[in-house]
């Protein structure tokens, strides 16, 4: 593994080669805004989730009477991607399948990812290429975690529209049917632990197309997410950082049929055709 690092006049990131994980963001008076990795809380910084989002029912699926194994956000986050292109402020990595993805995911395919750097923004493009004789069925989302180095109960989050905030419940990992809503009168919710007891808010679709973390009544940073239709938030009690989480797709329902074609959510990719979408991450 090694690092690639990127920079302009504002702002410069770290990328691992592992995974094609982003670890840092710092702006030009040299703050860092993503979250360290301690291992004591979450090890990771912001994993990229491909080719599933969440967990499969029993954590496998089957193919043509196949029964496959699949773990909790796929494969990609723990693989060596190749850099393929890199400028001052620009890297694209890639991975494709090979004869161990092949044996969990039988599918052709490569996955880009490209980090661009533009003014105090860092834009996150994903292509996935299906590389097979059919279609292939996938999820991709990323995971960013965003530290918050005060008290937790100085942050909120600013949604960018007023909106019914519903969200759906995870049950041992899975997507339930349950739904609870955040009830504000504004598009402010002030961050408690206590929102996160229950795991990750599923947000399966919102109107808001960006999210802006506040620090004591200053906005520090905005994700912007309008290619994605769904969203996760997410901490560890206790911890001091907070993922906002861009997603094509989510775990498996309490009811899945084991169907990855099937799954709610899930992108069908027709045979050698491309998908594309883009996030981005705004330094405020």
């Amino acid at each position: 593994m090694s690092v690639i690092t990127l920079s302009n006049s504002q702002i410069s990131v770290a990328i691992k080669t592992l995974g094609a994980e982003l670890c840092s963001i710092k702006n030009k008076l040299n703050r860092e805004f993503m979250w360290e990795g301690n291992p004591d809380f979450w090890g990771k910084h912001s994993p990229v989730l491909f080719p599933i989002v969440g967990t499969l029912k029993n954590n496998t699926f089957y193919h043509n009477d196949t029964k496959y194994t699949l773990t909790r956000h796929g494969f990609a986050r723990d693989m060596e991607f190749e850099l393929i292109e890199k400028t001052e402020d620009s890297a694209t990595f890639s991975i494709q399948s090979n004869s161990a993805t092949l044996l969990n995911y039988p599918f052709e395919f490569e996955l880009q990812i490209q980090y661009k750097l533009i003014n105090t923004t860092v834009e996150i493009d994903y292509k996935v290429v299906n590389k097979d004789n059919s279609e292939i069925p996938f999820s991709i989302g990323a995971h960013p975690a965003f530290a918050l180095p005060s008290n937790f109960e100085d942050y909120s989050l600013d949604f960018e529209k007023v909106e019914p905030l519903e969200y759906t419940l995870l049950e041992n990992d899975l997507v339930s049917q349950q739904t609870e809503k955040i009830h504000t009168n504004t598009n402010r919710v002030p961050l408690t632990y206590e929102l996160f007891k229950r795991d990750a808010l599923i947000f399966k679709k919102l109107q808001s197309n960006s999210l802006t973390i506040i620090e004591e009544d200053k906005p520090i940073l905005k994700v912007h997410f309008q290619d994605f239709p769904s969203l996760g938030i997410w901490t560890k009690v206790g911890a001091p950082f907070i993922c906002i989480e861009p997603w094509f797709g989510y775990s498996d329902t309490t009811k899945s049929n084991g169907n990855l074609f099937e799954k709610e959510g899930v992108i069908v990719l027709e045979a050698n055709a491309n998908f594309q979408a883009k996030f981005s991450i705004e330094i405020l």
